[in-house]
């Protein structure tokens, strides 16, 4: 069945992630993992010990605290100015809980979602592309090496933040909230299992997903570079830093891009994407529901099974898995 994401919202709209915080209980290891991964990793905070995550476009683009365990702490929109007022009317009306006591920022408003995650949204760039960067990988010509060797590699950087995937315990309310209070779009699911969204502005097929699972949580972030064989040699990069587990390298259906997933040493994931699928502005995108085996990837290893486990829940329920 497709759907028109055109239809599926209406109004004022974000139209760009502006970063994420994470809770964690270890900042050294924190440091560690995301220096390895290739951002760009600063000290920040009371006594240095919050961390700020940079890529290659120089955004700041997450904060990472100390907590005793793993969570999300917040996830922050921008938008435009013309936006504004009617996104926080969208919120309210969507039933968001505007939050009118200390907040982490003064900069814009802030309101609980469904499942309780606390959202800022304020004015700020567009930080999301706002058109289509081809991925272009091509072989070497005749008499020419077509690669170099693993000595010459150089470090991988991501360039940019990508998207961010929640743990929800209702995809169909996370879709419908998230839709209808701040403008995004379906691109496509998978039955109540998985949803992928994107920003009508200009925007990857996702810039926030949603996946089922027995408690809200935090499942990953992407991070955008080159091509494939950046993706590649991202896996390698962080397999010699003593990073092995994970999931790739693949292909995904659902947004096309190519993929490798590192596990953090909080059982959530970072993963390096390429050459994903591109929603232009204003473009009407032909949303799908896809059965579970065919929407996950197209080609890659089997799934782990840590894949899918919310290391949040108390009782894991999610199953992402496409069933053979």
């Amino acid at each position: 069945m497709m759907f028109n994401s055109a239809t599926a919202s209406a109004g004022a709209s974000v139209h760009s992630i502006d970063h994420f915080a994470l809770n964690v209980p270890s900042i050294a290891d924190a440091e560690k993992f995301f220096r390895a991964f290739g951002l760009d990793v600063s000290r920040a905070g009371a006594n240095a010990q919050e961390l700020e995550l940079a890529a290659g476009d120089g955004h700041r683009w997450a904060r990472i605290l100390p907590s005793s365990t793993k969570c999300l702490a917040w996830l922050s929109f921008n938008c435009f100015e013309a936006d504004f007022g009617a996104l926080r009317e969208q919120i309210a009306s969507a039933g968001g809980a505007i939050q009118s006591g200390p907040v982490p920022d003064p900069e814009g408003f802030w309101f609980s979602d469904p499942d309780g995650n606390l959202i800022q949204v304020k004015i700020g760039p567009k930080t999301s592309p706002s058109s289509k960067r081809q991925s272009v990988v091509t072989g070497g010509a005749a008499d020419e090496r077509g690669s170099h060797t693993r000595a010459e590699s150089k470090t991988v950087r991501p360039r940019r933040l990508s998207h961010v995937l929640l743990f929800t315990p209702d995809v169909p309310r996370a879709l419908d909230f998230y839709c209808k209070a701040l403008g995004l779009r379906l691109s496509d699911r998978s039955r109540d299992i998985i949803a992928f969204t994107h920003a009508p502005h200009g925007s990857d097929h996702h810039l926030v997903a949603f996946a089922k699972s027995a408690a809200r949580g935090w499942h990953h972030s992407a991070w955008d570079v080159d091509d494939v064989n950046k993706v590649g040699e991202g896996a390698s990069q962080m397999s010699a830093a003593g990073y092995t587990k994970g999931w790739g390298t693949g292909r995904h259906v659902l947004g096309s891009n190519y993929f490798h997933y590192v596990e953090d040493p909080w059982g959530s994931f970072c993963e390096y994407s390429a050459d994903i699928d591109f929603v232009s502005p204003g473009h009407p995108w032909p949303a799908g529901d896809f059965a579970p085996e065919d929407s996950l990837y197209l080609w890659g290893p089997p799934v782990p099974g840590n894949f899918i486990h919310n290391t949040e829940a108390p009782t894991e329920a999610a199953d992402m898995t496409p069933r053979r």
